[in-house]
């Protein structure tokens, strides 16, 4: 199968630390137009950000560089978002820090990305912070009413019955959507040693390997900090990334040669450059 027409640009950007976006004229933002109708969403490899909208705080709590709408424009196609519930609005948030933007404010980027691009489905991991976690499914319920662009379903759809749609992943406490698996937990997200986050991250790529293609999405955070330990506190979730995404990117090439090539689910990685967002989507093509 071809590769929808998208090119790699000759410079290597694996890690991006810039928040404008340049996109090469030859690239071509809708890919998933290039999976086929009935191949189920778990047998698609797709690129996303970890804390999506992590944009402001400082070292510590930074994230990502690139906005929403570029995010998407670049190929991210799932979002991953901490919420705290706040009278009737729910807040983006990462840890402590408000993100300066609203679940429905990330809500309406989304949709008008999809209007625009309608071969495209965004996965959406919703992640309760506030104390009335219950509150936030019936919250988010309430913002999406019966939108029918919105999957809300557990069942697991093939790519044709998500086009132009938000998909929402549960998992705990929240109940809206698809059954996520969330590849070796939360002990992985602590780094005071690069290398050793390099093999923990191919340990849960085979994880999520042998999972796809089942009922549930699979997810694999490739984000890190060194907060929190005591080698690793210099290493911000930049610094983290600005190491780990290279070899991310190295890695995931070496499966290039293979027909067909393994399915990863989903891989929510810290400051992505354009280039390993097109490694990783670049891998559904047989």
């Amino acid at each position: 199968m071809g590769n929808g027409g998208i090119q790699i640009p000759t410079t290597h950007s694996f890690f991006n630390n810039n928040g404008n976006l340049i996109i090469p004229g030859s690239y071509n933002i809708p890919w998933m137009a290039g999976i086929q109708d009935f191949r189920s969403l778990s047998l698609i490899t797709i690129p996303g950000t970890h804390d999506s909208m992590a944009l402001y705080g400082g070292p510590e709590a930074e994230c990502q560089a690139l906005s929403l709408r570029d995010q998407l424009r670049a190929g991210i196609r799932f979002l991953d978002l901490k919420v705290f519930g706040l009278g009737d609005t729910l807040y983006v948030m990462h840890g402590v820090m408000y993100q300066r933007s609203t679940l429905r404010d990330v809500l309406d980027t989304v949709r008008g990305f999809l209007s625009e691009f309608r071969s495209e489905a965004v996965l959406i991991r919703v992640v309760p912070e506030s104390f009335e976690k219950k509150k936030v499914d019936e919250m988010v319920q309430s913002l999406i009413g019966n939108d029918k662009h919105v999957w809300v379903n557990s069942g697991m759809p093939n790519m044709g019955q998500v086009r132009g749609k938000i998909v929402f992943l549960q998992k705990n406490t929240f109940t809206l959507g698809i059954p996520l698996i969330d590849t070796d937990g939360k002990s992985s997200n602590k780094v005071s040693n690069v290398k050793d986050k390099d093999n923990i991250i191919i340990k849960q790529l085979n994880q999520a390997s042998a999972a796809c293609g089942g009922y549930n999405a699979v997810l694999t955070y490739t984000s890190g900090t060194g907060f929190g330990t005591l080698w690793g506190m210099f290493l911000t979730p930049k610094r983290v990334a600005e190491k780990v995404n290279p070899w991310l990117n190295q890695y995931l090439r070496q499966f290039y040669p293979d027909h067909p090539r393994p399915c990863f689910g989903i891989i929510a990685m810290d400051f992505p450059g354009f280039d390993l967002i097109q490694t990783v989507i670049n891998l559904n093509w047989w």
